[in-house]
């Protein structure tokens, strides 16, 4: 974000609005998930789910191939960056987790691990 983008009064998105979008993005799991006995959300899924509804196209694959060596993640959080990409796109309203999706993701794991370390 610039600075001017930021220095400008415009309100942000409102408690209301995020609530309605978070609703509707549980909605999308529930129906995404409805024949799966004890699976009710992108956070619960095996790597077969994860297999399954996670799927990205070829740049979000070397997207992430690079995050994964240049950041040195462990398969596990390569598992955890494609959930958080598959809600951030239930989100969004978007079928496909596209790349910014995915890069948003990375971000999250990249901050994270900057936190902990």
């Amino acid at each position: 974000m610039k600075v001017a983008e930021l220095s400008q009064k415009k309100p942000g998105e409102s408690s209301h609005s995020i609530r309605e979008r978070v609703v509707h993005a549980r909605e999308i799991q529930l129906k995404r998930f409805a024949k799966q006995k004890n699976l009710f959300a992108n956070a619960s899924m095996q790597s077969k789910e994860i297999r399954e509804y996670c799927k990205i196209d070829s740049s979000g694959e070397e997207l992430l191939k690079m995050a994964m060596t240049k950041l040195g993640l462990t398969a596990r959080a390569y598992d955890r960056i494609l959930k958080v990409s598959r809600t951030i796109a239930d989100l969004a309203g978007s079928n496909e987790i596209r790349t910014e999706h995915l890069s948003e993701a990375i971000q999250y794991r990249s901050l994270d691990r900057n936190l902990w370390m």
